[in-house]
This record gives C-alpha cells, sequence and structure tokens, in this order.
C-alpha cells in the first residue's frame, strides 16, 4: 500500500475513524486529466486507494504519469457503451469531475453536462454497482446572481437557485439528477477555483504581469475563492463521512474585494508597473460578444464570452460553507495570499509566466 503519512491532507484523515474504511479500496474519478481531476488522482494514490482516471482518447496524460494509475476510456455520451465500458470493473467510490466550463454553443453544456451526468449515473445503476459513495463536483454558479443588494449575504444551500448562465444551468439539471439517483450521492459546489495548472484565473496573472490590470463595474464586488488542493480535501471527507444526497458549498471561509486578487498576483510577481483599468459593465458586454464572435468563427473557445459575462459582472460571491465545516470537518488551509503564493511560484518554476 502506498501511504504519504507526510502528506498535509491525509494526516487529517488519520484522526478520522470512517477514514480507514477509505484504504485499500477502488475509486474511479472522471475528468482525470483535467484541473481539479489531476490533484483529486494524486491524493486517491497518497491514501494508498486502486485509482482507476477516467479519460478521453485524447485527453492529456500530462499530470497523470504514475505508473500506479490505471486507466479506462468513458463515452459519456452513450449510456450503452458506457455500460460496456464499465462491466468489467466494480468501484468502491467515484468521484465525478467531468464537465464542460467553456462552450461555443449553449446546448453542448447541456449535451456534456447535463445528458453526460444523466447517461453515467444511468449506467452505474444498470449494472448495479455497489457503489459506496458518489461524489459530484458541481459550482456555486448554479445559484446565479442573488442577494445581489447591498449588504450582500451569504448564499445558503436554502436559497432558490436562479443560475444565469448556461454552465450554471447545465449543472443545476445535472444536480437534479444527482439527487434523484438511487446512488449514495453527494454534490460539492466549489467557489472559484484556482491553483496550479488552472488556465483561467492564469490570463489575469499573465495580463499583470503586461502591465495591465483590468476590473468591470463599479459596484461593490465582493468574491469568495477556493484553492484546488481545499477543493481534494472535500472530496476525500465526503467520500470518507458523507451522508448520502446532501450538498455543500465549498470557498476558503474568507469573502475578498475585487482588487484584492490583483494586488496579491501583483506582489507575487515582483510589482511590475502596471495599469489599473476598471471598465463600465456595457465594455464588458462588448468584449465577450466580440470573443463569441471570434469563438464561431474559428472554432477556438475564448475565455472571455457571453457565459463569462454573467459571471464576472455578478457582485455577490458570498456563500456558507458551516455546513461543510460540521458535516464534513471541512477546515480550509489556503487563504487567498497563501494560494496565490503558491500559484504564482508554480506558473513561474513551469514557465507559464
Amino acid at each position: 500500500m502506498h501511504f504519504d503519512c507526510n502528506d498535509k491532507v491525509t494526516k487529517k484523515f488519520v484522526s478520522l475513524q470512517a477514514f480507514h474504511n477509505i484504504l485499500m479500496k477502488k475509486i474511479l474519478i472522471t475528468g482525470a486529466s483535467g484541473f481539479i481531476g489531476s490533484f483529486i488522482v494524486e491524493q486517491a494514490l497518497q491514501l494508498g486507494m486502486e485509482t482507476w482516471a477516467a479519460v478521453r482518447a485524447s485527453s492529456s496524460r500530462k499530470y497523470l504519469q504514475d505508473p500506479r494509475i490505471h486507466f479506462i476510456e468513458l463515452d459519456f455520451s452513450s449510456e450503452a457503451k458506457l455500460c460496456e465500458q464499465l462491466r468489467p470493473h466494480k468501484f468502491d467510490y467515484i468521484v465525478h469531475a467531468a464537465g464542460a466550463t467553456k462552450c461555443l454553443h449553449r446546448e453542448d453544456f447541456f449535451r456534456n453536462n447535463t445528458d453526460g451526468t444523466k447517461n453515467f449515473l444511468n449506467a452505474i445503476v444498470a449494472l448495479a454497482m455497489p457503489v459506496e459513495r458518489f461524489v459530484y463536483l458541481s459550482s456555486l454558479s448554479i445559484f446565479g446572481a442573488i442577494h445581489e443588494q447591498q449588504p450582500y449575504q451569504d448564499i445558503d444551500e436554502a436559497d432558490q437557485p436562479q443560475p444565469n448562465t448556461a454552465y450554471g444551468e447545465s449543472k443545476l439539471k445535472a444536480e437534479a439528477l444527482v439527487q434523484k439517483s438511487k446512488l449514495p450521492t453527494i454534490i460539492l459546489r466549489p467557489t472559484g477555483v484556482y491553483g496550479p495548472r488552472e488556465k483561467d484565473y492564469f490570463l489575469m496573472a499573465k495580463s499583470i504581469k503586461g502591465h495591465i490590470d483590468f476590473a468591470v463595474g463599479y459596484q461593490q464586488q465582493d468574491i469568495t475563492f477556493v484553492y484546488v488542493q481545499d477543493v481534494v480535501q472535500a472530496v476525500f471527507l465526503a467520500l470518507a463521512r458523507g451522508t448520502s444526497k446532501r450538498a455543500y458549498f465549498l470557498s476558503d471561509g474568507n469573502v475578498y474585494q475585487s482588487e484584492t486578487f490583483s494586488n496579491l498576483i501583483h506582489e507575487e510577481l515582483g510589482k511590475p508597473w502596471w495599469i489599473r483599468i476598471t471598465a463600465p459593465i456595457w465594455v464588458l458586454r462588448v468584449i465577450t460578444c466580440i470573443g463569441d464572435f471570434i469563438g464561431r468563427t474559428t472554432g477556438n473557445i475564448s475565455a472571455l464570452n457571453s457565459d463569462k459575462f454573467q459571471i464576472l459582472k455578478q457582485r455577490n460571491w458570498r456563500c456558507n460553507i458551516e455546513p461543510a465545516r460540521k458535516e464534513l470537518g471541512y477546515k480550509p488551509e489556503y487563504d487567498l495570499q497563501r494560494g496565490v503564493k503558491e500559484t504564482i511560484a508554480w506558473y513561474k518554476a513551469e514557465k507559464w509566466l
């Protein structure tokens, strides 16, 4: 068994009685080649689990080099194909982190995030796979722009979701399928996830290194973040002691202003000279429309698109993580200052910056 007692997240689990049920179990992680998925794979290996990474044939395996990883190709477009691909296997735990965060067309979000999840759940149930826990990675974005009047309130599980993006709508529909499933499911709803390997927030660091800090809107914006390793912590706490049919928000427990992230990045980059531009919302609307046009013309998805417009203009990203603290024992270890420091150091080491 490969068990790293020096790993910080692993140490947390050792004190949990339920943790011992995880050791030596078989886990399937979808979206394993992605940003969050690749870190979940690493933690599963450190916990000594038989780790299966679900990937597409075209997926990069750059961050999946450990020889202990078992690979399985899954086609989420077809329940029948999934049954065929999954039939030879039985998994104790499943973490469903696969999904699309950017798409050229609205319907692609639903095809990937909603229909893909439906086919996956149906296949697992059809095969009568004895899954002990199924953790689904959703998003705070399912709630959309609520509590936007100051003073802002925390978004809470009792609130009615009002997604204002195709991404949020597709994840909310997927959540409904997960909740209705016969499987013992747990949903995690992280706010903005950042860290090494992440490419969207990286664009801000790249812009600041290029001497431009661009913000949108003049109304106060309360932002929340969660470092990728804290998301991983929550995933394995959910596997170890989560209650079926529960959903939890994830952040680092703090609320930041819109310029805080920029200031920390600027500091870690050595404080290069910069110009700070705050533009009205309509400027962002124009930019994202141009991004949509370029995306449709070239076939390359722009980071600044209509879905991103709704996300960037939203003013309130506060959320209540107390249920995750109390029920899972979730204790975020990374505030924004520590997380940005490690993230920028990684970008530099990997020559992204």
